[in-house]
């Protein structure tokens, strides 16, 4: 199920704008294979250390973002992505404003 028209040149930054205080997300596709959503984050804003049942892949759009995987920390910024393995504990938190594009691998 795809939220946005197919066959469409994305601009994915802009298909999600930041809000003051909050986490803003726009899901983009899901299917049983996995889904693909986009997230805006106001700086400081996070999502605390939990796990997933399957590999997600974080591609930051704009901005900084902290991401704890296993407990070690990363800095990663626009246009660098890192693989969150299955069930290994992980968390999110914004360094500065950021967008990133999540997608979550099922198969």
């Amino acid at each position: 199920m795809a939220t946005v028209s197919p066959s469409e040149i994305l601009e994915m930054a802009s298909l999600v704008e930041y809000q003051a205080g909050a986490i803003v997300s726009r899901q983009i596709t899901k299917s049983e294979a996995g889904n693909v959503t986009l997230f805006a984050f106001d700086a400081g804003q996070e999502l605390s250390e939990h796990t997933a049942p399957f590999d997600a892949l974080v591609h930051v759009l704009d901005g900084q973002a902290e991401i704890k995987i296993g407990g070690k920390p990363f800095l990663l910024q626009a246009g660098q992505a890192i693989l969150m393995p299955a069930n290994v504990p992980h968390a999110v938190r914004a360094a500065t404003r950021f967008k990133m594009l999540l997608t979550m691998i099922k198969a």
